[in-house]
């Protein structure tokens, strides 16, 4: 029966990856929070994103991001709370090799400072399941690294 369960999942779609990255940042979750900003924030504290422009979709934010040297990514904002200091967010259309993306972004206290910890799960699109995993990790290396500047 296991066996049969194995050849069947993998002969049915694709299973959702996933990837957590996080940060230490010497600063209070509230100086953190403050820092990552709006839906629209990004543009100011990740180091690949030419410009953040905000608009509404069906009654939700939606941001499409220019990138440094070319392509765009339209992402919807799911949910958000200011007070658990977190929001979710899917993206709609962009170059990454992903599809069914789901992310969230949040701040928490650690120890005298905060953890920023940003997490996705999705499917390869058109890559490696390696290549996809790859690519949003980078993405959320970058952006975590310019929080913990921005945010000193």
């Amino acid at each position: 029966m296991a066996a049969a369960a194995i050849c069947l999942g993998a002969a049915g779609p694709a299973w959702a990856l996933d990837v957590t990255k996080s940060v230490d940042v010497a600063a209070s979750p509230e100086a953190v929070w403050k820092t990552i900003g709006g839906f629209c924030g990004i543009g100011d504290w990740h180091p690949v994103i030419e410009k953040c422009a905000l608009s509404k979709k069906g009654g939700k934010a939606v941001r499409t991001l220019s990138l440094k040297g070319g392509g765009t990514i339209v992402e919807e904002e799911e949910s958000r709370n200011d007070t658990k200091m977190d929001y979710t967010y899917t993206i709609l259309e962009g170059p990454l090799p992903v599809t069914d993306y789901h992310s969230t972004i949040m701040v928490a206290k650690a120890g005298s400072g905060s953890k920023v910890t940003w997490k996705g799960t999705f499917k390869a699109k058109g890559a490696p399941d390696a290549k996809a995993e790859e690519a949003i990790a980078g993405v959320y290396e970058a952006g975590l690294k310019g929080i913990a500047d921005k945010a000193k």
